[in-house]
């Protein structure tokens, strides 16, 4: 029996119209207004930058603190970007998911605002900034596992149209201040039309988290955000880099790494040394288990977000027990299973250059029925 079909006869998890935000208001933000908050896009608030613009935190006239996005460069490609997140955003709403709060359009400049994440992204505490302080206990890693899976899951099963992100990543989780997870970044991403091919000729995300499929073919799928995710959840649990540098040119990815370590059960081998131990064996082990079997190459063997969630959990034994003795995690592990470790080390990043022509044309479809 294969991974998916162990789940037909099971209950299958249904999440709709759980986990949604309350609806809130979004609106318009003047330029003046958020210069003011920025204190002029000062360098001192910027946050970080990527690839459509910069982050700058601010503070509104009553206090609150907010993240803007400036996108960098204006043509009618950006113009299109910018009404397709705004869309998107604007529609989509979940407890996990980092909501759109407005946005801004005068003159040439374009600005998406959000709720500021007070303890930034789960990169700044796993490798950055936050990293030497230990404030990811055990606890607030498997609540940020099952909040951020419960955000991709909405966006794959429930959003509409459905979603897939494409860059998941650990510094598109961010994190509020109570360590709650809330997804980031999927505002550019592939619409998925019910019934839809989801084939892209440029691939968009991060060396280290693409699923094999994805890198060779720019084949995205919902399967492919399933592979990166599984990539997240080995680095969550084990403090690890997707991708380890051993030597000059040669990188170790963390399933190449981790893969033959749960085969033979060494979970305490696997656990981030910052843990000191400190954290539940079962629970390990799910995470660990669930992250290798998302990571595999042959996406047809993957699971669903649902099903992921559904194990995280931990509700059903049976599936989990299901789960453990599959073939992947009988050693030595299977030969058809592919731990990347061929990537070009010369690459970080791959970006995608795509136009959004028929991803607005899709939204005016769906407005004008």
């Amino acid at each position: 029996m294969d991974f998916i079909s162990m789940f037909c006869c099971g209950k299958r998890l249904d999440r709709k119209g759980q986990g949604k935000k309350k609806q809130v208001t979004w609106r318009i933000f003047s330029l003046k207004e958020l210069h003011s908050a920025t204190n002029n896009f000062n360098y001192d608030n910027k946050l970080g930058e990527g690839g459509f613009g910069s982050v700058y935190w601010g503070q509104l006239w009553d206090g609150s603190q907010i993240a803007v996005k400036r996108l960098k460069v204006w043509s009618n490609k950006a113009d299109l970007e910018f009404a397709v997140e705004v869309e998107i955003l604007a529609r989509v709403r979940h407890k996990n998911l980092l909501s759109l709060r407005g946005y801004c359009a005068e003159g040439q400049e374009r600005l998406i605002v959000y709720d500021y994440m007070p303890n930034l992204s789960l990169l700044s505490h796993l490798h950055g900034q936050h990293s030497a302080e230990c404030l990811l206990d055990w606890n607030r890693r498997m609540n940020i596992a099952i909040g951020s899976a419960e955000g991709i899951a909405y966006l794959h099963h429930h959003a509409t149209p459905h979603i897939i992100h494409r860059d998941i990543k650990a510094s598109n989780v961010l994190l509020d201040s109570d360590f709650q997870a809330q997804v980031a970044d999927f505002g550019f991403a592939k619409l998925i039309p019910d019934g839809a091919t989801h084939v892209t000729t440029r691939v968009k995300g991060t060396l280290g988290y693409l699923a094999p499929e994805y890198a060779m073919l720019g084949k995205a799928s919902e399967s492919c955000d399933v592979y990166s995710f599984g990539i997240l959840l080995l680095e969550l649990a084990s403090g690890k880099k997707p991708l380890e540098k051993l030597s000059k040119t040669i990188k170790r990815t963390i399933t190449d790494w981790a893969l033959p370590l749960a085969c033979e059960r060494k979970f305490s081998e696997l656990a981030d040394p910052r843990l000191n131990g400190k954290y539940m064996g079962e629970e390990m082990k799910r995470v660990v288990f669930v992250a290798l079997i998302c990571a595999q190459s042959r996406p047809e063997k993957r699971p669903t977000m649902l099903e992921v969630v559904d194990l995280l959990k931990g509700d059903s034994k049976e599936k989990f027990d299901l789960l453990e003795n599959n073939e992947l995690f009988k050693s030595p592990p299977p030969a058809d299973y592919n731990d990347g470790s061929s990537v070009d080390d010369g690459l970080d990043f791959v970006s995608e250059e795509k136009e959004r022509t028929q991803v607005v044309k899709e939204l005016e479809g769906e407005g004008g029925k």
